[in-house]
Formats: C-alpha cells, structure tokens, sequence
C-alpha cells in the first residue's frame, strides 16, 4: 500500500486529501466457489482503494495510469511492502507496452480536457485541477513511452500548477495546444516499451500469490 495522487506527483495543497492505494489477496478456494469475491474495496477518511490481485493486474495490463503508478512510487510513500509487493514492483516493466501506454495517457488527458472544457467561463478551482491533470498525464505518458520508465514524483511541481491556474484564469487554447503537441509527439517518438506486454511474467506472479493464500475461507491479507 501507498500514497499516491496529488501528494505523489507533489501537487497536492493545504486541503488536499491524502490517497491511498494497495493490493490484497483472498484466500484461493474462495476463487472456486459460485460467489465471485469482492475485487474492489474503498473507504473514506482515510481515502484507501486496494484492488484484489487479479484486478490489479488487469488494469495495469490495460495501462491504467493510476493502477500502474503503485509499482513506481518513490520508496518513502509506500506505506506496507511484503514480499510479495516487492516481486510485483520487480517486474513492473512487464505491464508497460507502446500502444496502452499512449491510449491510456493520452485518453485520461483527453478526458481531462473534456472536463475542464465544460466548466470553462469564469474561474473555477476545479478547471486548475483538471488543467494540471492533463499537464501530468501528457507529460508522464510520453516520459514513459520514450524511456520506459514510469515517473510519478514530478521534477517540477510548480509548472504544473501555474499551467493550471492559467488555463483556469481563461487561456483554454493554452490547453488545447499542450494536448495536441503530445499527441503529435508520441507519433513521432520511438517507444522504449515493447508492443505486447509481457503477459507470461506478470501471470506467474499472480499465481504465486494464489499458491502463498492457498488457506481457509473467511482470511484475507494485504499483499502490497
């Protein structure tokens, strides 16, 4: 489990709330029943998101920007590591392919757009978030899609959040350009991940999870 969000990317402010996200396990043979487990569990005060394992896995092979951030935090923001955590952060790259990558960044920025679009005309504080979101995913994605590398802790906060109060202050066209800029930019780069994720790594770490809670019903642990 760890932090992540805003206070990860180093953009969180005063009344920022604090996120968090894990993985846990259940116990095998309750994957052998008629009743399908719970995969996804969330709380408030705290903010907690933990995602079975299978899940987990699922979203990050689809490249889910915010799933796949838990493998790449700096070492102070997690919270628990196991074992089992640690296997799953040595095989990050395994998740990571050309094609979900740019879909995924570039979609939840496009999203972002969207959001900050509709509430365009007058200051609004939540067109500044959006603003920095779209800042942050476009220049993630393409940092991942060229090195490989997923990078959560932003070098330099402040830009991000000057991009947003600009756009939030009425430059729309400002946003619209940082969009269509990473787009024409993750064309013209040549991926540093591969085309297909690697499926068969990622598939073995699950199943040695399902073979460390191999116990009775009714027991569920954290896995990371």
């Amino acid at each position: 489990m760890g932090v992540v969000g805003s206070t990860a990317y180093g953009l969180a402010g005063p009344a920022s709330d604090i996120d968090r996200l894990g993985i846990f396990a259940v116990p095998t043979i309750e994957l052998h029943g008629l009743a399908r487990p719970t995969e996804t569990r969330v709380t408030h005060e705290p903010d907690l998101t933990v995602h079975e394992a299978a899940k987990f896995c699922r979203l990050a092979l689809a490249g889910n920007p915010t799933v796949t951030e838990l493998m790449w935090l700096p070492d102070r923001l997690y919270e628990t590591r196991t074992p089992l955590g640690d296997g799953l952060i040595a095989i990050r790259a395994s998740f990571l392919s050309a094609r979900r990558v740019r879909d995924a960044y570039l979609g939840y920025a496009t999203k972002q757009f969207r959001l900050l679009s509709n509430r365009a005309g007058g200051y609004d504080q939540r067109v500044s978030k959006h603003a920095r979101h779209l800042m942050r995913l476009c220049h993630q994605g393409l940092h991942a899609y060229r090195t490989g590398e997923i990078q959560v802790e932003l070098d330099d906060p402040r830009a991000f959040l000057d991009f947003g109060e600009r756009v939030a202050a009425g430059d729309l066209d400002v946003a619209r350009a940082m969009l269509a800029a990473h787009e024409d930019a993750f064309a013209a780069a040549a991926p540093a991940v591969p085309d297909q994720p690697d499926v068969a790594t990622v598939e073995n770490w699950l199943l040695g999870v399902r073979e460390e809670f191999y116990v009775s019903p009714g027991v569920t642990s954290p896995v990371s």
